[in-house]
């Protein structure tokens, strides 16, 4: 190739990099023949683009530099959205048919109805057939049945510890995994009669079921009667459709996930492994939401959960009349501890293998408004340990709530939510203990976490001749060379110990074929020049995947819904669904069992 021509074609775009547009001046073939010719001007010229290149002044450059190039990671590849070809007879109608008016006023009586039978769930429920307040179940049963007939007619029922519901869709092939779909009937309990404040400041009643102005009003819209209703629509619908499945479907709905999860998914699980269901090719839950963050639509899918810890801290002292009171009493004393350990928070740690850093590299790849800096950054950690550092304290140091929610994933949390102590006011308290809620780490354990609550307490208790017990060892024995003035025992409360939930991997058939259908259950509902970018995140919170972790290694927690579907959240008031963002969850579910179908490889 002669000099001249492989000049002029430094000028001409080059795949997605458009042409150099430094000025006006330097836009002809012959001014950059000038500079190529003028060996001053041609070591300006790479001395500025090597600049440009090391400061990330390519985003202007090169505007597509933003998603490709020197700054950004070659990491969180998406999978092309996923449609259904052997059954994309049955998709094309039910996306018309969802598409439609009628369609979305049914969905709305769906929604509404449910939401119009107030299943709550107290923390003190008793055990099913001693305690009435779990007979509101039933009724929701018998609601069920009048609005999915198609479902009561085709599908096998099993109900499980009374009030758990198995629907089983059998598909012609055994030899093809289940797949197991999830979500739970009750809701948070409403305290209707212990806040008459909060009630007057609903907009619409919080069982009403209203449809108002585009949003399905009441408890249970948002937490998780929108996720129930919208796997029966969707069975109920490639019912009408004729659709016969080849892979099974199982339908699994516990209904105290707001309390325990025992008596429901807890009780469900050990059927499922007593009767021969003990694997299946993915489980979908109730979980994330998508947004929008740095000027992309992202889909974020819990592939993990948190620990979970209550930690009984108790001060035992003498009592006495408080007209002679000690230097502290208990309650002083349990303050104390308190302010110990809330001055002690567990470090954040971001390490390469959590889900935090794989949801940051997605920001960096797709998200055009991430800042430059942090997107060098984020860059660089995928190698670098000082840059690791660098990205961490960038992420725990945005005193933003994005910031702080990310704090918050990236280490183990506590939280002194109970404290107890006293009972008349001329009497010294010989009792006093505060309980505290922890979310453990992903990288962390239970054992570890009562090794660091120990560490913490063990000389700050000497020094005050505090003898402690923790976790049922004694700490201080008689040899420690003080006189104790009070005993502290620090324990586990509730039986409430569980550990950090095994990881699903992002690689895979199973993700394929979650993100691919995440991706055009998006596009069906807004159109195919929209994107959503797929990704992992690690949730605060506990659903009732916990009973299923030994039923699949794909366990997914994903509600196809915007953040923006939600009026004001859910344990809140004000609770309402948007139902535009409804009926595309039920879209979602139907490409997910159709897609699910004809997938070979799972």
């Amino acid at each position: 190739m002669d000099e001249e021509k492989s000049i002029s074609l430094l000028a001409q775009p080059q795949g997605e990099f458009p042409a150099l547009n430094l000025s006006p001046s330097l836009s002809a073939p012959s001014t950059f023949y000038r500079i190529y010719k003028d060996s001053k001007l041609r070591c300006v010229f790479l001395i500025v683009l090597l600049s440009a290149t090391y400061f990330n002044l390519p985003s202007k450059v090169f505007p597509s530099q933003r998603r490709e190039g020197c700054c950004v990671p070659a990491a969180c590849v998406q999978v092309d959205p996923l449609r259904p070809v052997a059954n994309g007879d049955i998709a094309s109608r039910l996306k018309s048919l969802y598409d439609t008016g009628d369609f979305s006023s049914r969905a709305a009586e769906w929604l509404g109805g449910a939401v119009r039978i107030p299943t709550e769930v107290y923390d003190d429920n008793g055990p099913v057939g001693e305690d009435p307040r779990w007979n509101i179940f039933a009724e929701f049963h018998d609601y069920l049945r009048g609005a999915f007939p198609r479902i009561h007619e085709e599908l096998i029922l099993t109900k499980v510890n009374t009030y758990g519901l198995l629907y089983t869709w059998k598909g012609s092939d055994s030899s093809l995994q289940p797949i197991l779909l999830m979500n739970h009937q009750g809701e948070a309990r409403f305290w209707k009669f212990f806040e008459p404040r909060t009630y007057s400041q609903w907009q619409e009643p919080p069982f009403s079921g209203a449809l108002k102005d585009g949003w399905v009003w009441g408890r249970g819209s948002c937490d998780d009667k929108n996720g129930l209703i919208g796997n029966m629509a969707s069975v109920e619908t490639l019912l009408e459709a004729n659709f016969k499945p080849k892979r099974t479907v199982v339908l699994a709905f516990g209904f105290d996930e707001e309390s325990s999860g025992n008596e429901g998914a807890g009780q469900l699980s050990i059927y499922l492994k007593e009767h021969g269901l003990k694997e299946f090719a993915f489980i979908v839950d109730e979980g994330e939401t998508y947004y929008n963050e740095y000027g992309q639509i992202f889909a974020p899918v819990a592939t993990s959960e948190k620990g979970y810890l209550d930690v009984e801290v108790k001060v035992e002292a003498p009592g006495g009349h408080s007209s002679v009171p000690p230097t502290h009493t208990t309650i002083g004393l349990l303050s104390q501890l308190i302010s110990h350990l809330e001055s002690h928070p567990h470090p954040p740690r971001l390490t390469r293998s959590s889900a935090v850093f794989e949801l940051y590299q997605c920001y960096a790849a797709h998200g055009p408004d991430l800042p430059e800096t942090l997107r060098r950054t984020i860059a660089e950690a995928a190698e670098s340990d000082d840059a690791l550092k660098r990205m961490e304290s960038m992420l725990i140091g945005d005193d933003t709530p994005t910031g702080r929610t990310i704090t918050a994933i990236l280490r183990t949390t506590q939280a002194v939510d109970l404290i107890s102590g006293g009972v008349k006011i001329n009497a010294l308290p010989e009792e006093a203990y505060a309980v505290i809620n922890h979310r453990v780490s992903t990288d962390s354990s239970i054992g570890e976490l009562k090794d660091a609550i120990t560490a913490l307490f063990t000389q700050f208790t000497a020094d005050r001749k505090l003898r402690l017990t923790a976790f049922g060892k004694n700490i201080h024995q008689s040899s420690s060379g003080f006189t104790p003035i009070a005993n502290v025992t620090i324990s586990e409360a509730f039986g409430s110990a569980l550990e950090p939930a095994p990881v699903t991997p992002t690689t895979g058939a199973a993700w394929r074929l979650l993100s691919g259908t995440i991706r055009s259950a998006f596009q069906d509902a807004e159109g195919d020049e929209k994107e959503v970018i797929v990704t992992s995140v690690t949730p605060g919170g506990n659903t009732d995947t916990k009973s299923y972790w030994d039923l699949s290694r794909n366990i997914y927690r994903y509600s196809h819904i915007g953040v923006h579907h939600l009026k004001n959240g859910a344990h809140t008031i004000n609770e309402a669904m948007k139902l535009e963002g409804f009926v595309n969850s039920i879209r979602f579910y139907t490409t997910l069992i159709l897609n699910a179908d004809e997938a070979d490889s799972l």
